[in-house]
C-alpha cells in the first residue's frame, strides 16, 4: 500500500481542524460524533465502547505526538479514517508520556472481504514516524491540505 491510497479512507466530513476535547475521553467523543453526524455509524455508544476497550488495553497514544485510535466495529460497513488536530495537546496516556496533537481513528467492519484495515494502520505508522511527515500535518488546517499531504511523494 503506498502513502497516496490512504486518502480514499478519509473524508471531509470527518476532518476536524482544532478538537475541542481536553482530555482523551472527550476526544474520542468528539471525533466518534462526526461519524453519526454524517449517518456512517448508527449508534455511537458501540463504537466508543470498542475504542475504550481498546484503550483499556494500553494506550493508542503511539508517542511523538501521535495517537491512532482503531478496532473492529459491527457498527461501521468499510474502513474509515477520521483525522483530528490539537494544537494545545490532550493527554493520552501515550507511552512517551506527551500529549497528543494528532490522532488519526481508523475504524474498520469485523470481517471485510479486502482486508484492508491491517496494510491502512501500518503504512499510517509508517508514515507518521517521519519527522517531516509529522511537521507538516501540524500544518494542515483545511481537508484539502490534508489531502495535499498523502498526495505527495
Amino acid at each position: 500500500m503506498e502513502k497516496q491510497e490512504l486518502i480514499q479512507y478519509f473524508n471531509v466530513n470527518f476532518f476536524i481542524p482544532e478538537l475541542s476535547a481536553a482530555t482523551k475521553d472527550e476526544a474520542l467523543d468528539e471525533i466518534t460524533s462526526k461519524f453519526v453526524e454524517n449517518r456512517c455509524i448508527r449508534n455511537q455508544d458501540i463504537l466508543l465502547a470498542m475504542l475504550k476497550q481498546r484503550e483499556n488495553l494500553g494506550s493508542t497514544g503511539i508517542g511523538k505526538a501521535i495517537a491512532i485510535p482503531h478496532g473492529r466495529s459491527t457498527s461501521v460497513k468499510d474502513v474509515m479514517i477520521a483525522f483530528g488536530k490539537s494544537e494545545k495537546g490532550i493527554d493520552f496516556g501515550a507511552v512517551d508520556n506527551k500529549p497528543v496533537h494528532l490522532i488519526f481513528m481508523v475504524v474498520a467492519p469485523p470481517i471485510e472481504q479486502s482486508n484492508k484495515y491491517l496494510p491502512i494502520l501500518g503504512k499510517l505508522v509508517e508514515t507518521i514516524n517521519n519527522i517531516k511527515n509529522r511537521k507538516a500535518l501540524m500544518q494542515v488546517q483545511t481537508f484539502e491540505d490534508l489531502k495535499n499531504f498523502f498526495n505527495e511523494d
